[in-house]
């Protein structure tokens, strides 16, 4: 799959932004020109040579907080979107074999979730279990699951009512095996592009939540931060909230055109744009060859 992906331009530019984002994340703290947390006297300084992005209300420099916000940012849309995928994926695939209690049950959570307000609570769960970024992101993912049981369970109903799965469970098969040996490998593209999607969205989630304060502290620097610091100084530096809300807008593009392009090679319709990529190869290869003009006679 990622070798069809990356044969697409979307898939392409869509990992290449994405790989620009990991490696924000990893280097940004060594990347950053300035301590990021250093007050200075050059307070809402347009940017210069020193200050590439200029400088915030404590005379802070803000490429540094961008730089080594990236962490935090990049850090909980990933939490985000693995503890969605675990507890959503996991009871999807399982309600279909374990029985009609099992998936009464985990039908009635799923609905239960999806009619919570997310950001409130976070909020009121957050108050109970203290203000940390790992409760957020956590409390945040469970919320977001029901999108992985939706998937994962309407993928595996499909294979379930396969001949090959029906054989396998006559022959006494262990669900275990099942899932692993003929479920999974089925399940796993719609789950990518669920995945791919999420990610963008937690980006959106974990911005929200820092943009409130919830989540991490001042002067800690996260993208959501710093647009919440940034609007307060419109007058004096009306430009300053395009840096980190370019990023977050960037980020989000390229998860869901990575989803997209996951989705378009995936499937029949991946299986359709490979047979047509054949198609063309063989008919370039069974093209005769021009023959030179003025050759001899």
């Amino acid at each position: 799959m990622v070798r069809r992906v990356l044969a697409l331009t979307s898939g392409r530019i869509a990992v290449t932004i994405l790989a620009v984002i990991a490696l924000l994340a990893l280097l940004g703290p060594w990347l950053a020109p300035q301590d990021p947390l250093a007050t200075g006297d050059n307070a809402l300084a347009a940017t210069s040579g020193a200050h590439w992005l200029g400088t915030d209300y404590l005379g802070r420099d803000v490429l540094s907080r961008l730089l080594d916000g990236s962490r935090i940012s990049v850090l909980g849309s990933l939490e985000v979107a693995l503890v969605a995928l675990v507890v959503g994926a996991v009871p999807g695939i399982l309600s279909v074999y374990l029985g009609r209690a099992f998936e009464w049950f985990t039908l009635r959570i799923a609905d239960t979730l999806v009619a919570l307000p997310f950001l409130l609570f976070a909020i009121a769960v957050i108050a109970l279990l203290g203000n940390g970024i790992t409760q957020a992101m956590l409390v945040t993912g469970v919320l977001v699951s029901p999108l992985f049981y939706r998937v994962s369970r309407a993928a595996t109903l499909a294979v379930a009512r396969s001949p090959y799965v029906e054989a396998a469970i006559v022959s006494g098969a262990s669900v275990g095996w099942i899932v692993r040996r003929h479920v999974w490998t089925k399940v796993l593209p719609p789950i990518a592009v669920a995945l791919a999607q999420t990610i963008g969205v937690g980006f959106v989630i974990v911005s929200s939540l820092t943009f409130l304060g919830i989540g991490v502290q001042p002067p800690e620097p996260t993208w959501g931060g710093l647009l919440a610091s940034d609007l307060g100084y419109l007058g004096h530096r009306p430009w300053a909230p395009v840096a980190p809300a370019l990023l977050i807008m960037v980020t989000v593009w390229a998860c869901n055109l990575l989803a997209d392009a996951i989705r378009d090679v995936s499937g029949e319709a991946g299986r359709a744009l490979a047979n047509d990529r054949r198609a063309r190869a063989n008919r370039r290869e069974a093209a005769p060859e021009p023959h030179p003009a003025g050759g001899s006679r």
